[in-house]
């Protein structure tokens, strides 16, 4: 853990900003196709589909 540190210090701060974005950018990203596509969709209601003529 002390390496990672060690990387952070050395790095240029608007560096660490972009990578801090890009990663929670990622994350957030990969959780709404987690649960637009997996387990958790069974749970979604489709509104189309609940009020056809």
């Amino acid at each position: 853990m002390e390496w990672f540190l060690i990387l952070i210090n050395s790095m240029e701060p608007a560096t660490v900003l972009i990578i801090s974005v890009a990663t929670v950018l990622v994350a957030v990203t990969g959780y709404s196709v987690y649960m637009s596509f997996g387990p958790p969709s069974k749970q979604l209601a489709d509104p189309f589909d609940d009020h056809e003529d």
